[in-house]
């Protein structure tokens, strides 16, 4: 029988690359998520921060961010960082705090071009506009990021602890006093 040679050589098929996975821990996932709902917004220290500061659609889309931070995240296989509008929320309060340096500000025009570009009825003047940053901009911005979201599981973490030694405390408390009689058997 004579040697058939193959209509496909599979050695020239293009190689389709597989992404990297990372092990899913559906405990991390469920804390992250739960955090993404509950945890504080950071806000820089200092006379003039308050809660008030930050206007309530923007405290709604740092909600919103924060659950398509962790998707992307997931599925890009990495950890998820803080969000442009938990950096522009940090900034407001800096921002009256004292001048900003020439690269600081950019960072935060650009943070509030990005985020109320997403959102209705919200327009940034053209004179203001920061579409782009410079390298080292972006570099500070990222960093700003990845400090927010640890700031933020640090604060969940110290959380967490204090619920524990409340719980526990409680179970101490709500236990039955256990007495002991001596018994005479005279």
């Amino acid at each position: 029988m004579p040697e058939m040679e193959p209509l496909i050589d599979f050695n020239d098929l293009p190689v389709q690359k597989t992404k990297k996975t990372t092990r899913f821990s559906l405990d991390k996932g469920i804390d992250n998520l739960v955090g993404s709902l509950c945890d504080p917004i950071i806000l820089h220290k200092g006379g003039w921060a308050t809660r008030d500061m930050i206007p309530e659609w923007l405290r709604t889309r740092i909600t919103l961010d924060r659950m398509i931070e962790l998707m992307v995240a997931s599925n890009e296989g990495r950890d998820p960082i803080g969000t442009n509008s938990e950096a522009l929320a940090y900034m407001i309060p800096a921002s009256m705090e004292a001048p900003m340096g020439h690269d600081w500000s950019q960072i935060y025009l650009h943070l509030a071009t990005v985020v109320m570009d997403g959102e209705k009825d919200k327009v940034v003047p053209d004179d203001i506009r920061v579409d782009k940053l410079d390298r080292n901009q972006e570099d500070d911005l990222r960093g700003l990021k990845r400090w927010l979201y640890e700031t933020k599981l640090k604060h969940r973490a110290g959380r967490r602890r204090e619920i524990k030694q409340e719980l526990k405390e409680e179970k101490e408390k709500a236990a039955p006093e256990v007495v002991q009689h001596a018994f005479n058997l005279d």
